[in-house]
């Protein structure tokens, strides 16, 4: 097939890439321009263009071996800080007003502790111990609201 003015631009565009990362030597690369502009098909482009990459060369091919400093002497990789979860410091919260509040934050602190730990369990974060003693100072105060009024009850009961 008969290469038209484009075709010869790109294999062009190849070579200078080559020459400008040191794939050929000054004269061969003015020797293939010289033949590039010369070529009437696919197949003489293409000759003057198989051994030079065509497109992005991946990044994995030119990284070394091995480290060239010793990793004593390489900076430490500090890990990412892991935020706390804001429900559970919320659960946390409401749990530990409970004696304050007479038990009115006792099921947004069950609530919360139980949304926390969900999300902890999906995404990783910290929070776990304060997502569990809210839930734990919940349920106690929902337990406690609940056996005084059971023995209100009853003693109300055993009163008639």
């Amino acid at each position: 097939m008969r290469a038209s003015h484009a075709d010869r631009e790109r294999a062009i565009d190849v070579l200078k890439a080559g020459f400008a990362e040191g794939r050929l030597q000054q004269p061969e690369y003015e020797q293939r321009i010289a033949r590039a502009y010369k070529a009437q098909t696919h197949a003489e482009l293409q000759m003057l263009v198989a051994d030079l990459p065509q497109g992005p060369v991946p990044q994995a091919q030119f990284v070394p071996q091995r480290p060239v400093v010793p990793a004593t002497f390489m900076p430490m990789q500090m890990p990412m800080p892991v935020s706390t979860n804001s429900s559970a410091t919320g659960a946390l919260v409401c749990g530990i007003m409970t004696p304050v509040t007479w038990g009115l934050t006792a099921l947004p602190a069950v609530i919360l502790g139980h949304k926390a730990r969900a999300e902890i369990r999906r995404s990783g974060e910290r929070g776990d111990g304060q997502a569990l003693t809210g839930l734990i100072l919940g349920w106690l105060a929902i337990g406690g609201w609940a056996l005084f009024l059971l023995v209100f009850i009853l003693t109300a009961a055993v009163g008639l």
